[in-house]
């Protein structure tokens, strides 16, 4: 069958199922998330692991949904393509890209506000004991409340889902499946995929720059999705150059 399920997608699949059971059931669901979503690193919460294990966590069961749906049905094509070695080298390249994209984006969020806040005499200390206590005090300035929230924001967020992996994964099928035509949920219209995911991926970074959500909810990771889009284009197209024959692995 066409879509008949394959090796690697199977076991993503059945790994992050079985990470979104740990997570509703382990502590109210709050300690498993402590412990395996990705923090930003200058949260004390971060652990060198989250770089991996955020991309098998989900927030509930709808984000789990149409993500696995979203792996099944682009993966298995990709995996049937290129094989399963190649397929989880883009998957993984993927999610690290989309972490680096994400961090990279908080960073310019949250560095130059800091270091304004630091030169304006509030200490490192302070800072933290605001972020600890969830309270600013009332005297500061209305520019200096406004950047603690901005700081805020990016000390406390939290990052969870295939999305950024599953991004490269669509990247890699569009540049083998270029004329194949797709179709979002709420807008039924067939679009072929060189246009179709470009555009989605565009859509993503005019949501990351200006807060306005399109199809997502408002607390994705967008910078994420482009991210990951691009490493997974970026692979796709080195190995189309170089004949991907020429260096194909076992499958």
């Amino acid at each position: 069958m066409r879509f008949q399920i394959t090796d690697a997608v199977k076991h993503l699949i059945i790994i992050n199922i079985i990470m979104f059971i740990g997570t509703v059931s382990i502590g109210n669901g709050q300690s498993f998330y402590e412990w395996f979503a990705l923090y930003f690193p200058v949260n004390s919460a971060f652990k060198p692991w989250q770089i991996i294990t955020h991309m098998f966590m989900h927030g509930d069961g709808t984000h789990l949904l149409f993500n696995m749906f979203a792996l099944w049905m682009f993966g298995t094509s990709v995996e049937r393509q290129i094989g399963k070695n190649k397929f989880l080298f883009i998957y993984f390249s993927a999610g690290i890209g989309a972490v680096l994209f994400q961090l990279g984006y908080y960073y310019f969020s949250y560095f130059p506000n800091y270091n304004e806040l630091i030169a304006s005499g509030i200490s490192p200390e302070q800072l933290q004991q605001m972020f600890d206590t969830n309270k600013i005090p009332n005297a500061l300035p209305a520019v200096q409340v406004a950047q603690i929230r901005t700081i805020g924001e990016t000390y406390f967020a939290s990052m969870v889902g295939a999305s950024g992996c599953i991004m490269g994964i669509l990247a890699a099928f569009g540049m083998m499946n270029p004329n194949a035509e797709l179709m979002l949920i709420f807008l039924p219209i067939p679009i072929k995929a060189k246009y179709f995911i470009p555009g989605i991926i565009l859509l993503d970074v005019i949501s990351a720059t200006t807060g306005q959500s399109f199809f997502s909810p408002s607390n994705t990771a967008y910078m994420a999705h482009v991210g990951g889009a691009i490493v997974g284009f970026l692979i796709m197209w080195y190995w189309k150059k170089n004949s991907m024959n020429k260096y194909r692995w076992d499958k």
